[in-house]
């Protein structure tokens, strides 16, 4: 017998519903999450910044759907920009 939390559970629905679909390059998104790992590794200045809630509320949120912690998302972001390689999307 099956001993699933209730978001195991629901990830399986999910699954069986056809949800979930292959990596298109499997290589590189392992690498890209690597990176995440490096960098969250790399910490070595702590600052302090304030944030509108819904900025702090959208970081998060974002975060979550990318699977990184936000506080890695931000530095993630800054080091983009930082290194020139922070691409705007046209909207």
């Amino acid at each position: 017998m099956s001993k699933l939390t209730k978001e195991e559970k629901k990830i399986e629905r999910s699954y069986a519903r056809g949800e979930w679909k292959p990596v298109a390059n499997r290589k590189a998104e392992i690498g890209r999450y690597q990176s995440y790992a490096r960098d969250a590794l790399q910490k070595s200045k702590r600052i302090n910044i304030r944030l509108s809630p819904q900025d702090l509320e959208g970081m998060q949120q974002r975060a979550v759907e990318e699977g990184i912690p936000y506080q890695t998302l931000v530095a993630s972001i800054i080091h983009k920009f930082v290194t020139g390689r922070l691409v705007e999307r046209g909207g």
